[in-house]
């Protein structure tokens, strides 16, 4: 009894035991703000023009378009959320991961099986007379009846099994941190297609009055080239301006269409099915607070997805040195065998086993001419390629927020001015409208 503790003691320690590296997230060294924060803060100490964003505490992260306050983009959003055909395939992509942790973490426990069997046999001749019995008996042949169960538990020496289970978990989590990118990245989409439309609706309502105007303009210059009162250079001019405008109008609407289409798709339905219709975009959008470098950490699923990847390959570092190690297997059967089907299940046919009845219930290799180096050294440049992976996500997510800030300062500017510039031309038509 104490050689059997003493063995059990000794396995649950095994089994405590993990071979993967300690597991730490690499330091990006987060810069205190955006380089463009900084531009603005400048810009607004020099100039006085810029207002700094509201905070957006009480807003909820999960439907950030509602800042926006379109009750259109809104629905947009559900519906898109709805019948995504990529949202609906990342989604199973995570019911997948799940459903492996599962399964592996049904491995710890283990497995009973049950079965029965029958075998009908001839027993040869040659086995009599090994016996000592004459050649010209006769066996008849039998049919053997068993059914019989079957427990068998692999004991998880080194924390093989764990770290294996370890790093599905890690699969999973990442694969969920890709589906809540999927999900950012189609709810970015969908806002920022229904704001080009709208925007192109801007234009459009623009351009409409622009050939308004100028259809106008080549009635005037037409009656004064029919009274004499100018040249045909100017009416060929005013009729090559309005051509130009109406072309433009028509490019604009080729442009919306493809932007609509597109829309569609992503809200999960067929493009002769939907029909946006013409708002033109009256007021900008709000802007929205970068917060702060350090938190971007926290709030971007893809650097969360490229971290759990990490983790995964750091525990298949583990999983792989292992393989150094020996490999337990335990085994234990029992059941009833008879050639009476009927007589079965009587206690004096019980059979029963401990242990493997074929191979090594602990094995472990000697020799594989370098297989077991090479896994290793497999896993751990696939852990270097992770991290690799990771670094590129973080420099990559604060390109992307500084590119945004860079286009939020330069895009409102240039709406600043091209204001001041429909101001001026507004008062020219009214001028030209008066002469």
């Amino acid at each position: 009894m104490n050689n059997v503790l003493r063995l059990l003691l000794i396995t649950s320690t095994l089994s405590a035991c993990s071979l993967a590296p300690d597991f730490v997230v690499p330091d990006m060294h987060p810069p205190a703000a955006y380089k463009e924060q900084l531009v603005d803060t400048e810009i607004s100490e020099r100039q006085g023009n810029w207002k700094a964003a509201e905070p957006l505490e009480a807003t909820d992260r999960g439907e950030w378009w509602k800042i926006f306050g379109d009750e259109t983009l809104n629905k947009l959003e559900q519906d898109a959320q709805a019948a995504n055909p990529s949202l609906q395939a990342a989604a199973a992509r995570v019911e997948q991961a799940r459903s492996s942790v599962r399964a592996s973490a049904s491995t710890i426990f283990p497995t009973i099986e049950f079965g029965g069997n029958a075998v009908r046999a001839q027993p040869s001749t040659a086995g009599v007379v090994a016996f000592g019995g004459s050649p010209s008996s006769q066996l008849n042949p039998y049919t053997l009846y068993s059914a019989q169960g079957v427990a068998s538990y692999e004991v998880d020496l080194f924390g093989r099994v764990r770290d294996n289970e370890k790093a599905l978990r890690a699969d999973t989590a990442a694969t969920e941190a890709t589906y809540r990118s999927v999900l950012l990245a189609l709810q970015a989409d969908v806002a920022q297609h229904y704001f080009s439309l709208r925007s192109l609706d801007a234009e459009r309502a623009l351009l409409q009055g622009t050939i308004g105007v100028r259809r106008e303009a080549t009635r005037i210059m037409q009656r004064r080239f029919d009274l004499g009162e100018t040249g045909e250079q100017d009416l060929a001019r005013t009729e090559s301006e309005l051509a130009s405008t109406q072309a433009e109008l028509a490019a604009l609407d080729r442009q919306r269409a493809s932007l609509e289409h597109a829309l569609a798709v992503l809200l999960g339905v067929m493009p002769s099915e939907f029909t946006l219709a013409e708002a033109p975009l009256n007021a900008l959008p709000r802007e929205v607070p970068a917060g702060l470098p350090s938190s971007l950490l926290e709030r971007r699923p893809d650097i969360a997805a490229a971290q759990d990847a990490m983790a995964a390959a750091n525990a298949r570092i583990g999983v792989a040195r292992t393989a150094f190690f020996p490999s337990l297997a335990l085994t234990a059967s029992g059941g009833y065998e008879s050639t009476s089907l009927s007589d079965l299940f009587l206690w004096s046919n019980r059979v029963w086993a401990l242990g493997q009845t074929a191979g090594s219930a602990l094995a472990m290799t000697v020799f594989d001419n370098g297989r077991t180096i090479a896994r290793v050294d497999r896993a751990d440049a696939a852990y270097q390629e992770a991290v690799a992976n990771y670094r590129g996500q973080v420099l990559g997510a604060f390109r992307e927020v500084e590119d945004g800030l860079a286009g939020q300062r330069l895009l409102s500017a240039q709406s600043a001015l091209q204001n001041t510039a429909a101001s001026a031309a507004t008062r020219t038509l009214a001028l030209i409208q008066m002469r």
